[in-house]
């Protein structure tokens, strides 16, 4: 995974300036996976599984647009596995998903400091709080596939 920003007009975003809310970027992550060995439908599924896709522009205790649930595809076959899935995992949800789905225009890779953040300070509090809890999730829920 490399973490970044896309979906906003600023040509030449960072941390900050999306923080900020001034930006138009969500704080997002690429994802390149192996098909042999995880389906995309099990991706996509963690991704809803793993956040609050009820939420719009907020994911726990970050409030703003860059916090929106959002997918971005670059295929209109990626455009409709994202529409499945969101159909798939609205029976989890008591309210309906609100995940943006938008036609990736530019990624921007995120500061060296952001990629690889939780192995990096496996100990801040954002980890500790936030993280943890969501692996504990996924460890429960999808521990085939991370052993695979």
């Amino acid at each position: 995974m490399i973490s970044g920003y896309t979906g906003g007009h600023d040509p030449r975003p960072d941390y900050y300036s999306v923080c900020g809310g001034t930006t138009g970027h969500a704080e997002v992550v690429a994802v390149t996976f192996d098909e042999t060995v995880i389906p995309a439908e099990v991706i996509l599924d963690m991704f809803f599984a793993l956040h609050d896709p009820t939420t719009l522009n907020r994911q726990g205790y970050d409030v703003g647009t860059q916090y929106r649930s959002s997918m971005f595809y670059e295929t209109t076959e990626e455009k409709i596995l994202f529409e499945e899935a969101i159909e798939r995992n609205q029976s989890l949800w008591a309210h309906p998903i609100v995940t943006e789905v938008s036609r990736l225009s530019r990624f921007h890779v995120a500061e060296d400091v952001h990629q690889d953040y939780y192995a990096k300070y496996p100990e801040q509090g954002y980890c500790q709080v936030i993280i943890n809890p969501k692996l504990a999730k996924a460890r429960k829920y999808y521990s085939a596939w991370l052993n695979a």
